[in-house]
């Protein structure tokens, strides 16, 4: 049986912590009201039914509440379109369909923060060859190095260009230590990139950062944006999908890709999931506030033992994400670990760095969720590889969140 006996200097951290995170956690239960009511309101002007939750089988013509759905995160995103379904096997699979739906040969694709995720670079196929890319489909590719970690926005001017098809993106970290971006950062790459090519397309992975703040990418400028249901807006309770929202145009191009030209979003069908995705879409602004008030912790945390922690406990935030760097692969094993072993499911195992597709260093993960990967459940993952930072997210309780950070803690003091 886990125990969870805490040294007293830890005891005494985690008082300090919470008295000095207390504002910040008032902000984020502000932001969490604010969406809850934007949801609320979309789904009552909507008329979401229990109609809606009924579920379809084999082609699923007709399926309202697939419709349904598409609607709703359409207007809750600003967005004119929306493409939600449960086919997306991951977040970077519904990059990857947009992708591939949009672009065609001879296009010129660019990221504007640096190198992708990891999982996105093998779809890219430019510095990690892989078969089935884009490269191979004969897309170009350059990107734009970052500036001591932020994006180069004079830079961009003379980045893109009139031949430029699209621009990517990334909101979240990464396995990196720069700082997420905002909204009103997203805003402003938008609007430096439409300065130079107005026909540019601007494209926002927006993992993890979903109702983090009060707006999202396309409020601010960004032409299409794309996502995993198994994090933030997935609440929790989505057992698989993603969701793509956007111009109507892109979005249509994009659905092709997901089925078939000429078929694309009329057909899929949601076997047993509508009532969860609803459901999870509901609860999801109140369950990233969980979650981000447990990266908050964490940073605190960690700040007061004296490691370097981004970001910072009162900074803003971008994602739910919090990165600490831990200095030795023997800490960050013995991070994982601790975050497993105080997990609600298969607490008992022993996570070990492996050799993960499309990863090119060793991952470990600890992930002991009720549904298989999901990063909006407490976890933390990280690549082998210096400095050694390990990434901790979720939390679908600020509650759970906290004792596995502060048992993370107890073992790296032990080591």
């Amino acid at each position: 049986m886990t125990t969870f006996n805490l040294s007293q200097q830890l005891i005494d951290l985690k008082r300090e912590v919470l008295k000095k995170v207390a504002d910040n956690f008032r902000h984020v239960e502000e932001v969490s009201e604010i969406n809850t009511l934007k949801v609320l309101s979309a789904m009552q002007r909507l008329k979401v039914s229990d109609a809606h939750f009924k579920t379809s089988t084999g082609y699923a013509y007709g399926d309202i509440g697939r419709e349904k759905l598409d609607e709703l995160f359409a207007d809750i995103f600003c967005a004119e379109s929306a493409l939600v379904r449960t086919q997306f096997v991951s977040g970077t699979h519904a990059l990857a369909t947009a992708l591939f739906g949009i672009l065609r040969p001879n296009d010129e694709l660019v990221s504007l923060t640096g190198a992708p995720y990891d999982t996105l670079q093998t779809v890219i196929g430019h510095a990690h060859p892989s078969k089935g890319s884009l490269k191979e489909f004969g897309v170009n590719y350059r990107e734009l190095n970052l500036v001591d970690g932020k994006v180069d926005i004079d830079a961009i001017k003379n980045f893109i260009t009139p031949k430029t098809r699209l621009a990517m993106i990334q909101r979240s970290r990464g396995y990196s230590m720069r700082d997420p971006l905002t909204t009103e950062d997203i805003g402003k790459i938008c609007a430096a990139v439409k300065e130079v090519n107005p026909n540019c397309i601007t494209f926002v992975d927006n993992c993890y950062g979903e109702f983090v703040e009060t707006r999202e990418p396309i409020e601010v400028g960004a032409d299409i944006a794309a996502g995993s249901l198994i994090k933030n807006i997935g609440g929790g309770l989505a057992p698989t999908g993603g969701y793509i929202v956007g111009k109507s145009d892109l979005i249509e191009l994009s659905s092709y890709r997901l089925t078939a030209p000429g078929m694309g979003n009329e057909l899929g069908a949601s076997l047993g999931t509508p009532r969860l995705l609803y459901q999870g879409l509901f609860v999801a602004p109140h369950v990233t506030a969980q979650a981000l008030k447990g990266a908050i912790f964490a940073a605190g945390i960690f700040d007061g033992l004296g490691y370097v922690t981004s970001p910072l406990p009162e900074a803003k935030r971008g994602d739910i994400i919090q990165a600490v760097e831990l200095r030795s692969a023997e800490k960050l094993i013995k991070f994982c670990r601790a975050i497993q072993a105080f997990s609600p499911v298969d607490s008992f195992a022993a996570p070990e760095p492996w050799d993960m597709p499309g990863y090119e260093d060793k991952v470990i993960m600890a992930a002991g969720t009720f549904v298989q990967g999901a990063s909006i459940e407490l976890s933390a993952d990280a690549p082998l590889r210096e400095p050694y930072a390990v990434y901790l997210q979720g939390g679908l309780t600020f509650e759970h969140a906290a004792i596995g950070i502060l048992s993370a803690a107890q073992e790296i003091l032990a080591e």
